[in-house]
């Protein structure tokens, strides 16, 4: 219980996760480093109805970063209760603080203890987060208290004989992608574990004629870690990288490595989306869980450094799932998932894609007998955005029937049985999911941005307006949605139609 001296933090409360057992207290003496985000110095408008033109990096630090002044209370305060400043980032809204967990309860009233659940063991809180009265209307959200993993990678290994299999620039001849390399431009790939070997990439990239350039950022501490499981995330890894590399093969890969926590995941789309030295300008996550597995202040910070990255033409690609229209959740109730049900990201959803003499000859909606198939559905979190009121977007299945915010917004060939060719660990493999979606769709409009000589940024209203951009996928379903004509909860608006959607987008975007 939040004492009066304290302000409950809005949308942080937080409880241990199901079947979870409290097995101890947390020493007084336990060190730990949170992130803390700030309101912005003037508020981030929402993107308009057109290709904008974006700000620069260096003009949205100055109009919308922390203000200085908030920076310094932070500042004050955490030093005052014995907290340590590790970093501050204007531009990011951010001040990392480290110190005992002792000092932490102090400052921020939290309630932490041990928890275990099926062997894992995490840090885990109850209830809100108190926030001092003179910082309540500074600080928008406080991550890092609870370690426990915040999303899992939307992958699927190939399970038997696949009916065939594609690399990425297979896929970007099916689905006609313009002719480019990506040359100038960077894609941040988020990652929450694993890594990759440079051996691996140098054999796969040279099986294909090409060699990108792939670099990896360490954000929080964690870095290129490969586990040697090529089934679980260095798959997941290995498949972004290799995926993208394949269709923009002269954009700089960016691979930021965080961990799997709230605020792993936070930091590094923040540092992704502001970073002034490889100035990302499409940024692809595989990577997310159900809506109802985060907290609002999470989601809210997660969509809010989205927005930020609308602002200064960043498109970021998430995956929509890969367990139906569940998400892998077991209460009967249709789940979306985040991030991808934010409004100012692209959901990316799941087909299934037959070729036949070098074209498609079939695609329909992924969903396989043994349980994977595209994420899928209604938010209920977020509303039903402006860009989509005209599609016929359904109320939820469930009890209530919401209308919220629709996803996905597009789609691409995810059934391992099509799936993508991969080489990780030593090893060849075949993966699906609609985590090789994001980094497809990441790496056309990497091309895309290259053809125009300027970001797309934030694409929605013009995609939804562009039923020539995309193959519309009318058969199949994710168990509680049915694709149809026009936009759907499975496949959204559909797969790319790669040369008509540039060109929807060279109309609509102002001259370089």
């Amino acid at each position: 219980m939040v004492r009066s001296a304290f302000v409950p933090l809005p949308g942080s409360e937080k409880s241990p996760l199901p079947g979870s057992k409290k097995v101890g207290p947390l020493p007084d003496d336990e060190q730990i480093e949170v992130s803390v985000f700030l309101r912005p110095r003037s508020p981030v408008p929402p993107p308009g109805d057109a290709l904008a033109k974006p700000m620069t990096r260096r003009a949205f630090a100055q109009k919308h970063g922390a203000d200085p002044s908030d920076i310094d209370k932070i500042v004050q305060y955490a030093k005052s209760k014995g907290l340590r400043v590790i970093d501050k980032d204007a531009a990011r809204r951010l001040v990392i603080l480290s110190g005992s967990h002792a000092a932490f309860c102090g400052a921020f009233d939290v309630d932490l203890a041990r928890y275990a659940r099926n062997g894992m063991r995490y840090r885990g809180r109850t209830g809100p987060i108190g926030v001092a009265p003179e910082l309540s209307n500074i600080v928008q959200a406080v991550v890092g208290f609870d370690d426990r993993p915040a999303a899992r990678p939307a992958i699927r290994p190939l399970i038997g004989a696949a009916a065939t299999t594609f690399t990425g620039a297979d896929l970007a001849k099916l689905y006609d992608f313009p002719q480019g390399d990506g040359q100038g431009e960077a894609i941040a790939l988020i990652e929450l574990g694993g890594g990759y070997q440079t051996a691996d990439l140098q054999a796969y990239f040279k099986g294909l004629g090409i060699s990108p350039s792939v670099t990896s950022v360490t954000v929080d501490g964690a870095n290129n870690a490969p586990t040697g499981s090529l089934n679980d995330a260095d798959g997941e890894v290995v498949l972004d990288i290799e995926v993208a590399g394949a269709i923009a093969p002269k954009a700089e890969i960016v691979v930021y490595f965080a961990p799997n926590t709230d605020r792993g995941f936070l930091d590094a789309v923040t540092q992704a989306v502001h970073d002034t030295t490889r100035k990302p300008s499409v940024v692809s996550i595989s990577w997310g869980s159900p809506e109802s597995q985060w907290t609002a202040q999470a989601m809210q910070a997660m969509s809010q450094a989205f927005q930020d990255a609308a602002a200064l033409g960043v498109t970021i690609c998430c995956a929509a799932g890969d367990n139906g229209s569940s998400d892998g959740e077991t209460d009967n109730l249709a789940h979306a998932d985040f991030p991808a049900s934010s409004p100012y990201a692209l959901g990316c959803g799941g087909t299934r894609l037959d070729a036949s003499n070098g074209a498609i000859a079939d695609e329909i909606v992924w969903n396989e007998s043994s349980g994977g198939a595209t994420g899928g559905g209604i938010s209920d979190v977020f509303d039903l955005p402006s860009y989509q009121s005209s599609v016929g977007v359904p109320s939820s299945i469930n009890p209530g029937k919401r209308v919220g915010r629709g996803v996905p917004d597009v789609a691409g060939n995810a059934d391992p049985q099509t799936g993508y060719n991969v080489r990780g660990d030593g090893q060849d493999a075949v993966f699906g999911g609609t985590s090789a979606v994001a980094p497809l769709w990441a790496g056309l409009i990497a091309i895309i941005n290259q053809k125009l000589g300027r970001p797309v940024g934030f694409l929605h209203p013009v995609l939804y307006r562009t039923p020539e951009g995309f193959r519309d996928i009318t058969k199949g379903n994710n168990g509680g949605y049915t694709a149809h004509a026009g936009w759907d909860a499975c496949t959204g608006l559909g797969s790319p139609n790669g040369v008509a959607l540039l060109a929807a987008l060279e109309k609509a975007a102002p001259s370089a």
